[in-house]
């Protein structure tokens, strides 16, 4: 596959290493990103007093460290796992995965047009690296179908090809929120328009995002949303809401909205 990746790595990167060997003074890994080895002092091990080096790091170990210097002319790179935050962990970890899993979903995609996958990469898979991560472009097809790509520039095929490979092979969570619409409206074609503030605020919903209503029991109505993320659902929620309230408002009701917890 194309190479997306700089030979070295910079210092303050954080890198997923194995570690290979491990001494008195320290332990050598390699960093499975780059192809390149580096060290891990024993100073950079740990902030705390090391008795058995091995109760910290031991081959075969995986770890995610940060690159403290860079000596290009000699090979030589620096390595530190006490500097590196749990978070910092966390996410680099969840990152590495995503993109192995965009290489392997990449593949994928190449199988299916029967092409190979640095071909696929150089027609579709730079772009949407670079404008929005290839593994959340993955997952941007999946829930939005091929628009999401088409509109970057991704040439027809090769999208339907991203969403098929990504609805076979990712499944994304949805985060759901809801609240309450509380509507009346007394007119004698009141209910017609009480259905239509509905239609009209479900149909415009961003394709990223589903909306639901339930009945409780009239004047109280059930508004749900979901999509990927909690900031997402909660703004999708809040704009339908306002929407139905208002539609409802314009044709001479009333209408609330109070958000459930």
């Amino acid at each position: 596959m194309a190479e997306r990746k700089p030979q070295w790595p910079e210092a303050g990167d954080l890198v997923i290493a194995t570690i290979e060997t491990v001494t008195d003074y320290g332990a050598y890994a390699k960093l499975d990103e780059y192809d390149k080895r580096g060290l891990l002092h024993v100073s950079e091990i740990s902030s705390s007093w090391i008795r058995n080096i091995r109760d910290f790091v031991r081959e075969g170990q995986k770890s995610v460290l940060k690159v403290l210097r860079i000596d290009l002319e000699k090979g030589h790179i620096d390595l530190s796992l006490r500097r590196v935050t749990k978070r910092e962990r966390i996410e680099k970890v969840l990152s590495w995965k995503q993109e192995r899993k965009a290489e392997a979903l990449l593949r994928s995609v190449a199988e299916k047009l029967n092409l190979t996958p640095d071909q696929v990469y150089e027609q579709a898979g730079a772009t949407v690296d670079e404008k929005l991560g290839l593994y959340e472009g993955f997952e941007k097809a999946a829930i939005e179908g091929p628009e999401a790509l088409t509109e970057i520039g991704i040439p027809e095929n090769l999208a339907q090809a991203f969403v098929d490979v990504a609805k076979e092979r990712i499944h994304v969570k949805m985060v759901k929120v809801k609240g309450v619409l509380e509507i009346r409206c007394m007119k004698p074609n009141g209910v017609k328009i009480i259905k239509e503030a509905f239609k009209a605020a479900k149909a415009e919903k961003p394709k990223d995002a589903d909306i639901k209503f339930y009945v409780i029991a009239a004047p109280k109505y059930s508004v749900e949303a979901l999509a990927e993320n909690y900031k997402r659902a909660e703004d999708v929620l809040q704009k339908t809401a306002q929407s139905v309230v208002s539609n409802i408002t314009k044709a001479g009701g009333q209408g609330t909205f109070r958000r459930e917890k």
